[in-house]
């Protein structure tokens, strides 16, 4: 690979990864209409705990519960996340940074007395409503 194909080849992938979508992703919403039509209320994207810079994709006030909808390669899921061989040393710390994020922001609010819910882009989205519901129905 020449410098030119490798220099195209990082803004290509620069601009693919600009557009990923962080908010409003198709499960996300999915996985809203559901808990919505099974009278569920909820605010979207929020900070759970005041001081600290961590949202959460839905949260549950009065029951206590974040909901995180996190996508296999960013979050570096065991069954699906995939390793990129162009600048690997930068995306294995960016991926790890973000689980140490992730378990950080559970035990946050752990200690705070909430639930940290844990779904996967790869997730049905029926499986998923199942687990937030019967946990928010358990917490109210």
């Amino acid at each position: 690979m020449t410098n030119v194909e490798r220099l195209t080849t990082t803004v290509a992938v620069r601009t693919r990864m600009s557009r990923q979508k962080s908010h409003d992703t198709g499960i996300e919403v999915a996985l809203r209409r559901l808990l919505h039509a099974a009278g569920l209320r909820y605010r979207i994207h929020r900070r759970p705990l005041k001081g600290v810079r961590r949202e959460a994709d839905l949260v549950f006030g009065p029951s206590r519960v974040a909901v995180f909808v996190d996508g296999c390669f960013w979050h570096g899921c065991a069954d699906h996340a995939t390793w990129p061989k162009n600048n690997a040393g930068f995306w294995r710390a960016k991926i790890e940074t973000n689980r140490r994020r992730d378990a950080d922001t559970d035990a946050r609010l752990a200690e705070a007395g909430w639930l940290s819910i844990r779904v996967w882009e790869h997730e049905t989205v029926e499986t998923a409503a199942e687990r937030v519901s019967a946990a928010v129905r358990e917490r109210r």
